[in-house]
């Protein structure tokens, strides 16, 4: 007994801090710190000058919800500018989605899933998301083809909408097209948008088509510029299909020739 009260007044102290680090260890390790945590928390709290945490949570998640808020307004608005733009501009137009397209002619002719029963007819203008996409060169019951603007025989009246400068487009079976001056110094320069002239005989005037993207004027035998479509053609799954005011009944009979004319009937 003697020899266990000495041992423990030499040893005791050393025991009893080994016992209460074990014990704080093992505290720490089953509630993951929370323990110590909440004692720092109590001690520090009143020296904080800042909101608790629950406010900043309750804050973030505040501007979370306004944030999500904003962006569903603006797809809102996206998809009313997108409704607008097919009523406004296509109040006949039909929906079509495309259906098929060649691997070895690609930037040709496509073929869309709307045909004779729908009311369509050849020579109906194509459109699609930024502009002008092409125009029905031929109809079945229940699909239709249609021939690209940018297609290598397309030639389309087109006009320079700042200064009114006019010419025809060539496709050139890319996503640009290259446009021919009926005038030898024409007013055009980079950025310019381009659409359908009031010259053109296969287009209604004014269907956007796309913006210059570079300029030669020195071109023979005429000045020349490279078109950047607007309409994404080798990617649209969707296009609207609208009748054509420039094509009588009689035009829609007869066979259609893919070219423009230049003002005056002449072929460019």
């Amino acid at each position: 007994m003697y020899t266990m009260r000495r041992w423990w007044d030499r040893h005791g102290l050393q025991m009893v801090l080994v016992s209460l680090t074990l014990g704080a260890a093992w505290l720490v390790r089953q509630t993951q710190g929370a323990a110590i945590f909440e004692i720092y928390r109590s001690v520090v709290r009143p020296l904080e000058t800042e909101p608790p945490p629950q406010e900043w949570l309750v804050n973030a998640r505040i501007k979370e919800l306004q944030e999500r808020l904003v962006e569903l307004e603006n797809e809102n608005q996206k998809l009313k500018e997108l409704s607008g733009y097919v009523t406004k501009n296509y109040k006949q137009g039909i929906v079509a989605p495309i259906i098929g397209r060649s691997t070895d002619h690609w930037w040709q002719k496509v073929t869309i899933g709307r045909g004779s029963k729908d009311d369509i007819k050849p020579g109906y203008i194509v459109t699609g998301v930024g502009g002008l996409v092409g125009r029905i060169d031929s109809v079945t019951p229940n699909t239709s083809q249609v021939l690209l603007i940018n297609d290598s025989s397309s030639r389309v009246g087109v006009v320079i909408s700042r200064s009114r400068s006019m010419g025809f487009m060539r496709g050139q079976s890319t996503n640009r097209a290259v446009m021919e001056f009926f005038d030898k110094d024409p007013d055009v320069k980079k950025g310019d948008v381009v659409s359908t002239s009031k010259y053109s005989q296969l287009f209604p005037s004014g269907l956007p088509v796309g913006r210059i993207e570079s300029v030669n004027l020195n071109k023979s035998p005429a000045p020349e510029a490279i078109i950047e479509l607007s309409a994404p053609i080798g990617y649209l799954e969707w296009v609207i299909v609208s009748p054509n005011e420039n094509i009588s009944i009689e035009t829609e009979k007869a066979p259609k020739s893919s070219e423009e004319t230049k003002p005056g009937g002449q072929k460019p």
